[in-house]
Order: C-alpha cells, then sequence, then structure tokens
C-alpha cells in the first residue's frame, strides 16, 4: 500500500469532489482523510488517498488531467512517507482569535506557537462582519507538547493578542463522551 496527499484548487461548481473521488474509486483507492472547503468561490481540497500496491503517483495524476481540465483544477500527487507519525504526542487545545482585520495575524500567532513547539493541527480563519467593520476570526486546534504550561502559553497569547489589537482565548479540548 502506498500513501499520497492530493490537492485540487480551482473556481467552485457542483461536481468536482465526484469527478476527482471517481479516479480514486477506479483506481481501488480509499479516501483516508480529507479537507475540502471554499474560500472566497474557490474549492480548495486536500486528501490523503491510500492505494493499493503498484498504483503510482504518476498513474494517478494522469487519471486526474480529465477532472482538472473539466473543471479547471490545479491538481497535485505527491507520495508520503507512511514513517512519519501522525501527530507529536501531547494535549488537544483550541486557540480563538477575532479582532480588527490587518496583516500579520496568522503570522504573528503561528510564530509564536512555533517558538513554544506547539504543533498546529487546524486553522482555519474567516474574515466576518460588515464590509466596513471586517472582523477576523481565526481558529486553531492545536497540540501542546507533554510538560508544556498553558499558563505560561496563555499569557504570551494575551501579551501577543493586546499588541496585534485582537481578542484571544485558548481552552483544553475535553473528550467527547459518545
Amino acid at each position: 500500500m502506498a500513501h499520497f496527499a492530493v490537492s485540487a484548487v480551482g473556481a467552485d461548481r457542483p461536481g468536482i469532489v465526484a469527478a476527482v473521488t471517481a479516479v480514486f474509486l477506479e483506481h481501488g483507492c480509499n479516501l483516508e482523510d480529507s479537507s475540502m472547503s471554499i474560500l472566497r468561490g474557490h474549492f480548495a481540497m486536500m486528501l490523503l488517498v491510500n492505494a493499493p500496491d503498484g498504483v503510482t503517483e504518476e498513474q494517478l495524476e494522469a487519471a486526474l488531467t480529465d477532472p482538472a481540465a473539466r473543471f479547471d483544477l490545479v491538481v497535485a500527487v505527491r507520495r508520503i512517507d507512511d514513517r512519519v507519525p501522525t501527530s507529536p504526542a501531547g494535549e488537544q487545545w483550541n486557540l480563538a482569535v477575532y479582532g480588527a482585520d490587518r496583516p500579520g495575524i496568522v503570522h504573528r500567532i503561528t510564530q509564536l506557537l512555533a517558538d513554544n513547539d506547539i504543533n498546529i493541527v487546524d486553522l482555519t480563519t474567516h474574515v466576518i462582519g460588515e464590509p466596513d467593520q471586517p472582523v477576523y476570526a481565526m481558529l486553531v486546534d492545536l497540540t501542546l507538547p507533554p510538560g508544556a504550561d498553558a499558563e505560561l502559553l496563555t499569557r504570551r497569547l494575551t501579551h501577543l493578542a493586546d499588541d496585534l489589537g485582537v481578542d484571544c482565548s485558548l481552552h483544553r479540548v475535553e473528550a467527547d463522551v459518545l
């Protein structure tokens, strides 16, 4: 078995997901992880595909040529290393950032996280509110490494949030009980 990361980006239209995933079904592949979103009218998807032995990166790229042309997509396929751990050890936390939209919010917050060895698992941003008063919203799922000081991180984030003119809140993810 081989694993491939597949990305596709293009103007949003009905049928993109069906066309792209049909290629994987035809090649006996399984979609293990996926993330799909509309970003200002553009469709973006990232897939982790498990392919049977013998299916190559080149075969999948060639097979995706037709849907890419039909939907005017930019598609990339990349074999990934199965030895890479799925996620660093640690506790799951959520970070929410809200405030006036301005350049540098994502960079400065993520740089602070990187400087503290904190892994970002998922990050979503949106400009919300009225056009004359846009509000920037950033939601981050992250992993605090074992032994990390959440209170110290909260203080650092609060200081940075004050400097950026945004509000910031950090919360531990509680396990869901089904």
